[in-house]
C-alpha cells in the first residue's frame, strides 16, 4: 500500500477518533478551547528591565506590559526588584497537547535548562517541561541555540464560572498560601480551589491559574466555541445519532478513498509540482553531479530524501524540533546521514516558492549562501539545508538574550551578505534577484560568517530587458519606490534592500519605526537616517547608533557605512551602487586601515549612470 494511501486512511481514522471523543462529551475540552491570551505572572528580579523582559517574551510590546499593569509599574524605566508584573501573551492549544505558548530562546553561555526556567522565566516553566520540548540533551546544548520554553496557560472553566475567560498563570513562591492570595486578587478562596483542584497552594513552588484582568482594569468573561455549546446542548439521544451516522459515512468516505488512490497510485509524486513553463529556471553551474528527474527541474547534485528518512529524524516532525517559522513554512532542526541539517516543511500550495528555491539553491553554490542538501515530494514539500547554528541576524540585532554583536563583527557580516548577493547578480548563469533580503533571511554561523537564506521569491534577471513587471512580494520596510509602485524588478531591489539592513547594523532597530509620540504613525528607518545625515551637526547620527555598543565603536567607520547606506537606498534606482561596488567599499572599510570617500565609492557606477542619463 503506498504511502499516500496510508496517510489518507490515518487522517480519516483520526477524524473518527476525534469525532467518537466529541460525542463522548457534553461539554468544552480545555485544550481546544481558544481564548488566544493569557497573562504570565513575572517576579522581577534585580536590575531587571522592562525591554529585557520584553526578549524572553519573544519581544511582547512593553507598552503591552505597561497597560497590563497599571498599578505595578509606576515608572517604565525603573521597575523595582521583588515585584509581580503580569506578561500577557498568546494562549492556545499547543501541538494538541497543552494550553499554553512555546517561546524561542536563544542559549548563552552559562545557561542550563534549569536556569532558564528558574531565573529567565522565574518559574513560570521547569527543567522537565523544557527538556520534553527540545531536541538538545541537556548537557549538550550549543551556546546561540534557539530552544523552545513552553509555558502552561488556562482559557476558565464553564463548570466554575462563565464570568472568567482570562487567567494569569501564577508561579508559587514560598511565601505564597491560599489566604494571602486570596486577599491579594480579592477572590474568594473557594473559586480560586475549584479553579486548582488538588492544588497545594502553599507548596512553594508549582503553578496555579488565578483569573486576571484585562487592560481596562476589568474581568473578561468566558467565551466557548459554538460547536461545544451546541453539543453540550442537545440530548443524550440525538448526539447518538449523529455520531453513528457521521461515522458511517466516514467508513464509506475511506472506502472511496482507498480505491481512489488505489487506481492513482501510479501516478508520479512529482505531479504535485507545476509543469515547466518557459518563465521557470533552467540550466546550471559548478560542479556537475548526479541528475534526479523531476518535470522541470534540472538538479545537480542534489540528495532526495524519503518522507520516511524526514520524519525519523524529526520524531515526526515534532514541535521539540521546531527552530523556525516562515510564511511558507515551517523548519525543523535534523540529523541526516551525519550531517547537521535543517528542514523546511512546505504546503503543496507552496509550490511555487519551493520550485523558486530548489532551483535557486541546485545551481548557485557560495560560501554566502545558505547550502541545499536535498529535498524531498511526497505529501508535502520539504527543503533540506546545513544547519546553521548560530541564528539569523535579527535575534542578534534585536533579542535581549544575545551578546550585542561588535562594531566589526557588524561590518564583516555586511560585507559576507554583500559577496553572497554580488555572486547570484553577477556571477551564475542565469543571474537570480533575491527580492526579499532582510535580517530575519540572513543566518549566521559559530564563526559569526554570515549566509544569505529563504530563496523562495528569487527571480531570473532578465539582463536584456533590464527590468520586469512581476507581481508585488516581499517584505514592507525593504521595497524600493519603483518596485512597490510599478512592481519592477533589477539586482538594484536587492540594493536597497541591503542598504536598510546597513541602518538596521548601525541602529538594530526595525526597518519600520514607530514615531515616538504616536502609537499609530510609521516612519521608514531609511527616512530616519537621511534626516540626521543632513543635519549640520556630524555627531547627530550618534542618536541613532545602537546603545547596546556603547562607545565601542569608530564613529567614522558608522558615518561611512551609513552613507553607503544612503546611497543603496536612492529613490531612483540607476543612481544605487551595484553589489560589487558594495562589496569593494567593504572590503576596503573591514581592513585594518581601511577608509574611503564617499565621493569616490559613487565615481565606482552611480556618477557614471548619472553622467549617462541613466
Amino acid at each position: 500500500m503506498s504511502t499516500l494511501i496510508i496517510s489518507q486512511l490515518i487522517k480519516l481514522g483520526f477524524a473518527i477518533t476525534i469525532l467518537l471523543y466529541l460525542c463522548s462529551k457534553t461539554v468544552e475540552s480545555k485544550c481546544k478551547s481558544d481564548c488566544n491570551l493569557g497573562l504570565a505572572s513575572y517576579y522581577v528580579q534585580r536590575g531587571e528591565t522592562l525591554e529585557l523582559i520584553s526578549g524572553y517574551f519573544n519581544n511582547v510590546n512593553v507598552t503591552d506590559i505597561v497597560s497590563y499593569n497599571r498599578d505595578r509599574i509606576p515608572n517604565k524605566d525603573s521597575l523595582e526588584a521583588g515585584t509581580r508584573i503580569n506578561i500577557p501573551f498568546p494562549c492556545g492549544c499547543v501541538n494538541d497537547t497543552f494550553l499554553g505558548h512555546v517561546f524561542s530562546y536563544a542559549f548563552r553561555k552559562g545557561d542550563t535548562y534549569e536556569s532558564v526556567a528558574q531565573f529567565n522565566y522565574t518559574n513560570l516553566t521547569t527543567f522537565g517541561w523544557i527538556q520534553e520540548v527540545n531536541s538538545f540533551l541537556p548537557d549538550n546544548v550549543p551556546v546561540g541555540a534557539i530552544i523552545n520554553v513552553p509555558v502552561n496557560c488556562s482559557c476558565g472553566n464553564s463548570s466554575v464560572s462563565m464570568d472568567y475567560g482570562l487567567f494569569i498563570t501564577y508561579p508559587l513562591r514560598a511565601q505564597d498560601s491560599l489566604s494571602s492570595i486570596s486577599k491579594q486578587f480579592g477572590l474568594n478562596e473557594s473559586l480560586l480551589q475549584e479553579y486548582n483542584p488538588g492544588a497545594n497552594f502553599s507548596a512553594g513552588d508549582g503553578i496555579v491559574y488565578i483569573p486576571g484582568k484585562d487592560e481596562s482594569g476589568n474581568y473578561l468573561p468566558l467565551v466557548l466555541r459554538t460547536y461545544f455549546v451546541f453539543v453540550a446542548g442537545l440530548a443524550g439521544g440525538v448526539i447518538i445519532g449523529i455520531c453513528i451516522a457521521a461515522v458511517i459515512i466516514i467508513i464509506i468516505l475511506s472506502v472511496w478513498v482507498y480505491l481512489r488512490c488505489i487506481k492513482r497510485k501510479k501516478v508520479n509524486k512529482a505531479s504535485l509540482l507545476p509543469e515547466k513553463s518557459e518563465n521557470q529556471l533552467s540550466g546550471s553551474i559548478g560542479e556537475a553531479g548526479g541528475s534526479t528527474n523531476i518535470p522541470g527541474v534540472n538538479i545537480d547534485k542534489s540528495v532526495e530524501f524519503s518522507y520516511e528518512e524526514l520524519a525519523k529524524s524529526t520524531d515526526n516532525f515534532n514541535f521539540s524540533f521546531k527552530i523556525g517559522q516562515g510564511g511558507y513554512g515551517t523548519v525543523y532542526f535534523a540529523e541526516l546521514r551525519g550531517e547537521k541539517a535543517a528542514i523546511k516543511k512546505m504546503d503543496i500550495q507552496a509550490s511555487k516558492e519551493f520550485f523558486a528555491e530548489l532551483k535557486v539553491l541546485t545551481h548557485v553554490h557560495h560560501l554566502n549562501l545558505v547550502r541545499l542538501l536535498g529535498y524531498c515530494v511526497e505529501d508535502s514539500l520539504f527543503l533540506v539545508y546545513e544547519y546553521v547554528e548560530n541564528g539569523n541576524l535579527s535575534q542578534h540585532l534585536r533579542s535581549s538574550g544575545r551578546d550585542p554583536l561588535q562594531w566589526s563583527t557588524r561590518v564583516q557580516i555586511a560585507l559576507d551578505t554583500a559577496r553572497g548577493l554580488e555572486y547570484i547578480h553577477e556571477h551564475t548563469v542565469p543571474l537570480y534577484i533575491h527580492r526579499d533580503i532582510k535580517p530575519a533571511n540572513i543566518l549566521i554561523n559559530n564563526n559569526f560568517q554570515a549566509k544569505v537564506a529563504d530563496f523562495g521569491l528569487a527571480k531570473l534577471s532578465d539582463v536584456g530587458n533590464g527590468t520586469l513587471p512581476t507581481r508585488l512580494v516581499g517584505t514592507f520596510g525593504y521595497m524600493p519606490p519603483e518596485y512597490a509602485q510599478f512592481g519592477e524588478v533589477t539586482p538594484k531591489v536587492d540594493v536597497f534592500a541591503f542598504g536598510v539592513v546597513l541602518y538596521e547594523l548601525i541602529s538594530a532597530k526595525e526597518a519600520v519605526v514607530k514615531q515616538s509620540n504616536s502609537a499609530v504613525e510609521l516612519t521608514s528607518l531609511a527616512d530616519l537616517f537621511e534626516d540626521a545625515l543632513s543635519k549640520p551637526d556630524p555627531n547627530e547620527i550618534t542618536k541613532l547608533i545602537d546603545p547596546r555598543l556603547g562607545d565601542d565603536y569608530p564613529l567614522e567607520s558608522v558615518r561611512q557605512v551609513a552613507e553607503l547606506a544612503k546611497a543603496c537606498t536612492h529613490d531612483n534606482p540607476h543612481l544605487r551602487p551595484s553589489m560589487k561596488s558594495v562589496v569593494v567599499a567593504l572590503t576596503t572599510l573591514s581592513s585594518a586601515t581601511g577608509n574611503w570617500d564617499i565621493d569616490s565609492f559613487y565615481g565606482n557606477d552611480a556618477l557614471l549612470n548619472r553622467v549617462s542619463g541613466r
